[in-house]
């Protein structure tokens, strides 16, 4: 087993029409850093240097500079570009993981990208996608907390299951205790934070938790 690293990896994915802006500033300078192929050419516009590449060279079809380390997949593979990286990113130590560039374009890739985190939930690593308005996880059964996000509107869906059963610590607009949503009913939309101390305890299953920025 791994020994966990301290501080954070950062997974850039390629995602289309992602803010380059957004990505460097959430980027801290001691963030291991993986690109996923096309999550390369954000890293040139923020003049990031990963510490490592993964990628078919599908969706960036230049050159690595400087010393980035590169491994280079097969075209013609089980795993996506970006699970391979978070693969790397658990037999690396890492317990925090946060991917950007991963949701917009094609939704069977932005899909594909939040199952990579029940996949670090299941590994016990903290894993997150943040985009410019939302972030998103997979909380496992345990409770959760939520800081500084007071005014985020959040939604609660079972993941790669049928249900979940939730409850809410703090301050929230529509209050849950051992609340089961089910996989064909959306009920848990659109429910915000009132407080910037705020618990969610999954009691059983996995919940897939949106948190979304009023714009």
């Amino acid at each position: 087993m791994a020994v966990k690293k301290s501080g954070r990896c950062v997974i850039i994915s390629g995602a289309p029409n992602c803010n380059a802006d957004f990505i460097a500033a959430n980027i801290l300078t001691d963030d291991y850093i993986i690109c996923a192929d096309g999550g390369y050419k954000y890293a040139q516009k923020c003049n990031i240097k990963p510490d490592l590449f993964v990628g078919d060279f599908d969706s960036f079809k230049g050159t690595v500079q400087g010393k980035t380390e590169v491994i280079r997949l097969k075209v013609h593979k089980d795993d996506t570009d970006t699970m391979h990286c978070a693969k790397i990113a658990i037999e690396k130590g890492f317990s925090e993981v946060v991917i950007l560039g991963a949701i917009g374009g094609r939704i069977d890739h932005s899909f594909a990208n939040i199952s990579i985190l029940q996949y670090f939930a299941d590994n016990n690593v903290s894993a997150k996608i943040i985009t410019e308005n939302e972030i998103l996880q997979i909380a496992s059964v345990g409770e959760h907390s939520f800081y500084n996000l007071k005014g985020y509107t959040f939604s609660v869906f079972p993941f790669g299951c049928n249900e979940v059963t939730v409850s809410y610590e703090g301050d929230v607009e529509y209050k849950a205790q051992s609340l089961t949503l089910c996989s064909s009913n959306p009920m848990g939309v659109s429910n915000i934070f009132l407080s910037n101390n705020v618990k969610i305890i999954v009691k059983q299953g996995y919940a897939l938790i949106v948190a979304v920025k009023e714009v």
